[in-house]
């Protein structure tokens, strides 16, 4: 009896020991701070620590600009073993070779998206969620939802909107849009976006880079009209703030988020598995759900006042405006001069 006591014993302790090892891997996964962090925290990180028992440190540090410019200069050795950036970084970091090729047989998942949002991301990225760029609004200042972009150069806004700074993909996105709106192309021949951009310029209380500060400024009442991701939009709107966002007529730019594994990532596995678990159909239910996104995954079921609103069929992407990618990384810094040159001096 008091052998198999012993055995008992000795077994609960192996038990506890192999428990205890598998709990002190970690993954360091890199992202946002706000409603993001609380959001992810509970969504994805908590059930995936609880099914896999890789305990998760979460680093809200940094723009996706930012992170990116750390793994860059780290190369691709930044400390943290995920990261969430765009489709622009998923590329430009896959060139650079300083994040890691993803391929389904250590990530499942990733042959349940798209193909054609994917192809954009590139094999360095894992697209979690779409979003696209809204044209956000007061219900209580504006008489009708604006429905083009060239509201934002209406007189009815003058001193009314405020514009991201070029460090905000938005810029040039809004670049892009007015663009194509005044017979110039998308990546070829901005300079009649850049005309346009400057006159709504004209029109802006000034340019901020962060959406906490683009979006406090709406929330106030100070600006009336402004592009902003759909997503966040969305959250304003279930906070109850009197707001609301459209995706104007003339069509709309997405912003692509990826999951992204720096090449010299410590835990790359475990960063395998938490990549997979947030693209299985369970966990990209529960964040767009919650979070108030679009998807890659056109396999997962929501309810229709999500579908109304969000990018979650393949008619939704292909309605979706989607410049090269590439080329964009290519002309960027120029664009960034010619946007402080015809846009930012034209400011009042």
């Amino acid at each position: 009896m008091g052998k198999i006591r012993r055995t008992l014993a000795l077994s609960a302790f192996a038990v506890s020991a192999l428990s205890s090892q598998v709990r002190a891997e970690t993954l360091v996964v890199n992202s946002y701070g706000g409603p993001y962090e609380a959001i992810i925290r509970k969504t994805i990180i908590e059930p995936f620590e609880a099914r896999t028992g890789i305990d998760v440190i979460y680093d809200a540090v940094g723009s996706a600009s930012q992170d990116y410019a750390k793994i860059k200069a780290t190369k691709g050795r930044p400390g943290f073993d995920v990261v969430v950036m765009t489709a622009s970084q998923s590329l430009q970091g896959c060139q650079d070779g300083v994040l890691a090729k993803l391929d389904a047989t250590s990530i499942p998942n990733l042959s349940r998206l798209s193909q054609r949002i994917s192809a954009t991301a590139g094999p360095c990225g894992a697209v979690h969620e779409v979003q696209y760029m809204s044209l956000l609004y007061r219900k209580d200042k504006i008489a009708a939802p604006p429905a083009s972009w060239s509201a934002l150069a209406s007189d009815e806004l003058k001193g009314k909107i405020v514009l991201p700074t070029f460090q905000n993909i938005m810029a040039i996105y809004l670049v892009q849009m007015f663009s194509l709106m005044n017979g110039g192309g998308l990546v070829d021949n901005l300079d009649p976006g850049f005309k346009a951009m400057s006159e709504v310029a004209r029109r802006s209380i000034g340019f901020e880079q962060s959406s906490a500060i683009l979006e406090s400024y709406i929330k106030d009442g100070t600006v009336w009209a402004m592009p902003f991701w759909n997503g966040r939009a969305q959250l304003l709107v279930d906070s109850g703030l009197p707001v609301d966002y459209v995706r104007p007529k003339e069509g709309t730019i997405p912003l692509i988020a990826t999951l992204n594994i720096p090449s010299g990532a410590e835990h790359k596995d475990a960063a395998a598995k938490f990549i997979d678990f947030f693209l299985g159909k369970e966990s990209q239910e529960a964040w767009v759900r919650a979070y108030k996104v679009g998807t890659a995954r056109m396999d997962i079921d929501l309810p229709a006042d999500i579908r109304a609103r969000q990018i979650t069929s393949e008619a939704d992407l292909n309605s979706l405006i989607l410049p090269d990618l590439t080329i964009m990384s290519e002309r960027l810094s120029k664009w960034a001069e010619q946007w402080e040159r015809d846009v930012v001096a034209n400011a009042n």
